[in-house]
């Protein structure tokens, strides 16, 4: 019974995110402690200063773009698991067709 719930798999995350929580408070408290700098806040890219683009994205365009990365890879895995199903290679056609036309219409659509 001790055997079996101490090889329990919840027991097992808790012990280690217990461990992992140890770790980083530890790490922080030996970690050398940086100075402020106006740096600090600004993006990473590779050594280079990057300049403010001219063109902010909008929420809009934003959740047109976040819909079409879903919708692309959610027809990547069901044309994935298509064939270990046994359908023909029509449906997976027909099925990638469709998902043409959402990205297609997410991306030329009305602003």
């Amino acid at each position: 019974m001790v055997a079996e719930a101490v090889r329990h798999p919840l027991l097992a995350l808790g012990l280690f995110m217990a461990l992992a929580m140890l770790l980083y408070h530890w790490s922080g408290r030996v970690a050398p402690r940086g100075g402020s700098s106006s740096a600090r806040r600004s993006p990473y890219a590779c050594g280079q200063d990057l300049l403010p683009s001219g063109e902010r994205l909008s929420y809009k365009v934003f959740f047109r773009l976040a819909l079409m990365f879903i919708v692309v890879h959610i027809a990547a895995l069901i044309s994935m698991l298509l064939p270990l199903l046994g359908r023909e290679p029509a449906v997976a056609t027909l099925y990638l067709l469709g998902t043409g036309v959402c990205v297609d219409i997410l991306t030329r659509g009305g602003d």
